[in-house]
């Protein structure tokens, strides 16, 4: 005879007699650490076959338990012990729930992963220390007590929202216990220290910059939509003519999967520690980082799946009244469903989403010394129309045949212009 749900889980776990108490609540302690539930069954093997328990079994053995949890478990909980009777076979089950966070057992701090305890990393320790605090942000004074919030306010009516001017602070959430602004509401200030870089770098690497752009010292949600705003300038349209004539168009990356990528970097950034998100662009992709990692108590897997596990629980509140997250948790599959989850690295400090690009872009930083004007115009319309016939390139430029086969000879004879392929199906390759 075997218990309903006879499997061990992160919430649940079987030991064979009493005897294997202490094992049993430094499993309970470790539960509670990593999903604030769990349950333990003694008399019960492995695979869930009740054996049942030896001896006078009552009130004093229930007794006795709670007293051994009582001891060992810190900070203290209140546990729930009962027997079960199945057919003659009794089973003690010990079950609790927690949210103080850490908890430990006779000193040691452990967490549930699977159906084993693993130890838990000092720093994981100190995460969920803090973690334990609801709400960061909310919890967090701002340095500057003189706040305005004007453009919050503006982006509440164009959505149609109604603006109680009276109870604004403290309904948005902007106010610590005490009274005072918090760090959410230094983030969303009409005037703040917290920018948005968005920096374009020349070739694969960091090596050489090109550009620096800062989306920030206002509003998070507005600097926000300036970054996006300066990203999707960037997502240009190549468009190709098969054989047949069709016109096909190819954007240079999935604006969607950028949106969903960079509106999680923002919600979910660890922003107590005043390191922004930020996004590098390359000449073969886009790089999203947020700051910090996953939550200690948070698989890949669950990741991966699209379950939400909010950083920031008052900044999602506000983006979701906005419109500007959905919360339906389809945003990591929609990128790993397009671009498959090694577009992803996730470490301890930080998540980075690396958005491929399907071409080679025409803003990727090349050298155009000793070429005339019109070389220039043809190079950089072939960059971005590498598949164009010279009939489109006729088009595209202005200027008539005999002149753009004329300029794509020089091109050829100087080593900056290559054809692949045949005629038909072939495509252009602008060389360094």
């Amino acid at each position: 005879m075997k218990l309903e749900n006879c499997y061990e889980s992160e919430t649940q776990e079987f030991k064979t007699s009493l005897s294997e108490l202490d094992k049993g609540i430094l499993s309970l302690a470790a539960m509670l650490n990593k999903n604030g539930k769990g349950k333990i069954y003694f008399g019960v093997a492995n695979d869930g076959t009740i054996l049942g328990l030896d001896g006078m079994l009552g009130q004093e053995t229930i007794k006795k338990i709670g007293t051994r949890v009582a001891e060992q478990i810190r900070p203290a909980i209140i546990p729930s012990i009962h027997m079960d009777v199945h057919e003659d076979r009794v089973v003690v089950v010990l079950e609790a729930e927690g949210f103080n966070k850490p908890y430990s057992a006779s000193g040691e701090y452990r967490i549930r992963v699977g159906s084993e305890n693993k130890k838990i990393d000092p720093s994981v320790i100190s995460e969920m220390v803090l973690s334990n605090s609801i709400a960061q942000m909310e919890n967090l004074e701002s340095f500057n007590q003189t706040l305005t919030f004007e453009q919050l306010k503006g982006l509440y009516v164009s959505h149609g929202l109604t603006v109680n001017l009276k109870t604004f602070n403290s309904n948005m959430g902007l106010l610590t216990k005490r009274g005072t602004f918090n760090y959410l509401a230094e983030i969303l200030s009409d005037e703040n220290n917290c920018s948005i870089k968005v920096v374009r770098f020349k070739g694969l690497d960091k090596q050489e910059m090109v550009s620096r752009n800062e989306f920030g010292y206002r509003c998070l949600l507005i600097s926000m939509k300036a970054a996006y705003d300066y990203v999707a300038s960037l997502n240009e349209v190549r468009v190709d003519l098969d054989a047949g004539m069709e016109r096909k168009e190819q954007s240079l990356f999935d604006m969607k999967c950028f949106d969903e990528a960079w509106t999680n970097a923002c919600l979910h950034n660890k922003w107590i520690k005043n390191v922004p998100p930020a996004i590098y662009v390359f000449d073969n992709r886009i790089e999203i980082v947020s700051t910090g990692g996953l939550p200690y108590d948070f698989s890949k897997e669950d990741f991966y799946s699209g379950i939400s596990r909010p950083v920031n629980i008052g900044l999602q509140k506000i983006m979701g009244q906005l419109g500007l997250i959905e919360q339906t948790g389809h945003g990591i599959p929609k990128i790993v469903s397009v671009y498959g989850p090694d577009v992803f690295e996730i470490t301890d400090n930080n998540i980075t989403v690396r958005i491929p690009f399907a071409f080679e872009p025409s803003f990727r930083q090349i050298s155009y010394n000793g070429l005339s004007q019109s070389q220039k115009r043809l190079l950089s319309i072939i960059r971005s129309n590498p598949t164009a016939k010279i009939a489109d390139l006729c088009e595209l430029t202005g200027l008539g045949q005999s002149r753009v086969s004329a300029i794509i000879a020089e091109l050829k004879s100087i080593g900056r212009l290559k054809r692949v392929g045949r005629t038909k199906g072939g495509y252009w390759e602008v060389v360094e």
